[in-house]
């Protein structure tokens, strides 16, 4: 009874001067007047909008285990004999990055796990990047107003795919040198300047004793800079701009419905990063990943079997091994046009043509108001098929940049595997988007049929004139709503004659880009009442 009096009393001190504190704060600065609504800012409650949060916590585990490893990493490329703990590589010569990488793993206590959580969670910020941008790009959230936060998501993409890069090469062993021998051999096919850009780089020819320290300097200062820059600029823009939703019932463009930041939100979001972090350490801890210590020190005139890139350079090797060996000599200059196509050119074109797109769409779109509402996909048929499309193109090149490896698990010639693959790149992509398409169509027809028809109960009635008819039950209000609710544009009319190239060409693209388009035989529904749970989450 005594203790149960003395905890209230001490709850009761400490609420006290909590408020007290606050107070005497907020009267020197006033921090709660500008954070109060910050603090009742409201984000929605789907598992799809936690990919952003995935990238962002895994970015925060990169930080705070790359503070660690700096403390211990050596970046220099002069020589020594290894005298370490590991007993296979006692007496070999290698650079000093190589052995402070194998005294991190075998001599630091707790190194080897932060250097595998490191290595996973540069695996995952990577993946979750890329999942967020595709979920964005599929459900339209890079539309009007957002378009600004798709140029910076995608530049966060490409910093990352260097950061990771450039953090894979810095070990020097002898998979990571080879990688970095395949990137001389890109910058060096680009005509003209290639071999200026390759010596201000690597200052000098591979492996040379610069590109390390240059490395690591990016690596750890320079791309990190960038990215937290990037990083907290998107951030601002989502608070800015508001959040996105899926329709539903009391969900509009003028609205957000969800849960505020302070304390549903913060405690969510808090909970999902414990879970990031506590499963990369998980994995770092039963699954092995990048052993260094396999592969030996880097030596130019040596090369390692299977050598395969991480995952998000494994398009470009693949890219790298489908291409048939190709050059010309133009006026005392060799074009090599494989590496400069697949390496070179092809990932800028990518790039730009992701860059553009959201400009692409609202040219053949008509109407430029603002969209705050996610499409499904399944509604908007061409945009989802050209999705799924390149991702096959992506998978075909990831597999081949594995060709050799995969060859030998199927028992396969590697000749006809290439072509194969080769064939694939052009067919695949194509069969690809026909058949999303097709799909995206019947699912519209099957939702057009579940609003005017209901769901089928499974249940046959005949008739007196002797057919049968199944028995459908009516769709909840608020699945009904949100089945019908979608936004279809019509294509841009036919322009008349005298109209300008530009315009024809503009009204062709948007009757390719909107024809077939199920029409809603149904009277636009209209959003229910908000329950009392609803409108305590809504933030006009």
């Amino acid at each position: 009874m005594r203790l149960s009096r003395w905890r209230t009393r001490a709850g009761r001190r400490a609420e006290r001067a909590a408020r007290n504190t606050a107070v005497a704060l907020d009267r020197r600065l006033p921090l709660f007047d500008g954070a109060k609504g910050l603090l009742r800012k409201v984000f929605p409650d789907h598992w799809s909008f936690l990919l952003g949060e995935l990238a962002l916590y895994t970015f925060v585990l990169l930080l705070l285990t790359g503070v660690f490893l700096t403390l211990f990493f050596t970046p220099s490329m002069a020589e020594l004999v290894y005298a370490g703990t590991y007993p296979p590589l006692r007496g070999v010569r290698m650079s000093q990055a190589y052995a402070s990488t194998l005294s991190i793993s075998f001599d630091v206590r707790g190194g080897l796990l932060i250097r595998q959580i490191h290595h996973w969670a540069a695996l995952v910020f990577t993946a979750a990047i890329c999942a967020h941008l595709l979920r964005i790009f599929l459900t339209g959230a890079f539309r009007r107003p957002r378009e600004v936060n798709w140029l910076v998501g995608l530049t966060l993409f490409q910093l990352a795919l260097l950061e990771g890069f450039a953090g894979y090469s810095l070990p020097d062993d002898l998979l990571s040198g080879t990688g970095l021998r395949t990137a001389q051999g890109f910058i060096l096919s680009v005509p003209l300047v290639g071999t200026y850009l390759s010596f201000f780089l690597f200052g000098g020819e591979l492996p040379g004793h610069d590109i390390i320290p240059r490395l690591y300097s990016a690596h750890i200062l320079l791309l990190p800079g960038l990215l937290l820059g990037l990083i907290t600029a998107h951030l601002i823009l989502v608070f800015h701009l508001k959040h996105t939703q899926w329709a539903g019932p009391g969900r509009t463009n003028r609205n957000v419905v969800g849960k505020p930041l302070f304390p549903h939100f913060s405690v969510q979001t808090a909970g999902l990063m414990a879970m990031v972090f506590g499963v990369l350490a998980l994995a770092a801890a039963l699954a092995q990943v990048n052993p260094i210590w396999l592969y030996g020190p880097y030596r130019p005139d040596q090369d390692s079997t299977d050598a395969q890139p991480d995952w998000y350079m494994g398009f470009i090797e693949g890219a790298l091994r489908l291409m048939p060996g190709a050059e010309t000599r133009l006026w005392g200059h060799t074009v090599a046009w494989n590496p400069l196509i697949p390496a070179v050119l092809f990932p800028l074109l990518f790039f730009a043509a992701l860059y553009g797109y959201p400009f692409f769409e609202r040219w053949i779109t008509p109407g430029s108001g603002e969209q705050h509402l996610c499409d499904r996909p399944r509604n908007r048929q061409t945009r989802t098929a050209l999705g799924v499309a390149g991702t096959c193109f992506y998978v075909v090149l990831l597999v081949a940049g594995g060709q050799d490896v995969v060859a030998r698990a199927l028992d396969v010639p590697v000749e006809g595997l290439n072509r194969f693959l080769r064939v694939g790149l052009f067919v695949g992509p194509v069969a690809a988007f026909w058949i999303t398409r097709r799909l995206c169509l019947a699912l519209q027809e099957r939702d057009l049929e579940r609003v005017t028809e209901g769901d089928e109960t499974g249940f046959v009635h005949e008739a007196v004139e002797g057919a049968f008819h199944g028995e459908h039950r009516p769709l909840p209000a608020g699945l009904r709503y949100t089945l019908a609710l979608r936004d279809a544009p019509l294509p841009l009319p036919a322009p008349g004659e005298g109209a300008s190239r530009r315009a024809r060409l503009r009204a062709a693209l948007s009757s390719w880009y909107y024809r077939d388009d199920v029409e809603t035989a149904v009277d636009e529904p209209q959003p229910g009442p908000l329950t009392s749970a609803d409108a305590g989450r809504a933030e006009r």
